[in-house]
């Protein structure tokens, strides 16, 4: 039975995996001998595995150094849903949440969308939910304007080259002149806040989360109906408190190094 098993078993898929376990928290980006070495195996078998995560979205190259990208977060995407990373959300978003009557999420950036990786909610405001997993292009959200003021100027520009931006609704900003603008504007101001632009219905402000050299490596937003609730006096009641939970959040990450491998550079 044990050399049935093991005939089925299948070796590329287990080299992969080696690979990815070869990143750690305090090693967050390596090269292609130092993954190699760490997951015992030949050079070249290690570059034939990290090209196929690669192309897969897993892995991103920069200069000799490979790091890995938040999509591998889906590969535990069931597991973080079960869990509902329940140190992050139970003890902050769902306090958040609580205190504002509101949603709350975390999100990281994924080439150019966000993706969740907590959520929490009181009620439900519209049609349009996220959940742990869920991916949304970067553009025309607060968590993703937030993330964007994260990145390096030559990362940007990338962003943008890559980017297919149209209009969601009558107030989505296209125009990437003043998309650039607001996102210095985020980076100046430490938040961003949008009101009907990913969908009509939705206005949130969000506040970048950092690891501990203060890179930006997720974002934390409150959300709201529109309706309810304008962008400006979003701003105003919550800036502080979601100030304060990214604070704590950001320590958090410190012992969850999975979330904090957003490749921002």
């Amino acid at each position: 039975m044990k050399k049935t098993a093991r005939r089925e078993a299948m070796g590329g898929l287990a080299k992969g995996l080696e690979v990815i376990r070869a990143f750690t928290y305090d090693s967050p980006s390596l090269t292609l001998s130092e993954i190699a070495s760490r997951a015992g195996l030949p050079a070249a078998t290690a570059r034939r595995c990290l090209l196929t995560l690669a192309e897969l979205g897993y892995v991103m190259q920069s200069g000799r150094n490979f790091l890995l990208r938040p999509k591998v977060l889906e590969l535990g995407a069931a597991y973080l849903d079960s869990m509902n990373i329940e140190v992050l959300t139970k003890t902050y978003l769902e306090d958040l949440a609580r205190q504002t009557g509101d949603s709350a999420a975390l999100t990281v950036l994924d080439g150019t969308h966000i993706v969740y990786v907590a959520r929490t909610s009181v009620r439900t405001l519209m049609r349009l939910e996220a959940h742990v997993g869920s991916r949304l292009p970067a553009y025309p959200t607060s968590m993703g304007r937030v993330l964007l003021a994260g990145l390096s100027p030559e990362r940007l520009q990338e962003y943008f080259e890559q980017a297919e931006i149209s209009a969601l609704t009558e107030r989505t900003v296209t125009d990437r002149a003043k998309l650039r603008a607001l996102i210095d504007e985020c980076r100046r101001v430490g938040y961003s806040a949008v009101e009907d632009e990913l969908a009509y219905g939705v206005v949130a402000v969000a506040v970048p989360v950092f690891d501990k050299t203060r890179r930006v490596v997720a974002a934390l937003n409150s959300s709201s109906h529109s309706k309810k609730m304008t962008r400006a006096k979003l701003a105003t009641e919550r800036l502080q408190l979601l100030r304060s939970v990214s604070a704590q959040i950001s320590r958090e990450l410190h012992r969850v190094p999975g979330l904090s491998l957003s490749a921002q550079t």
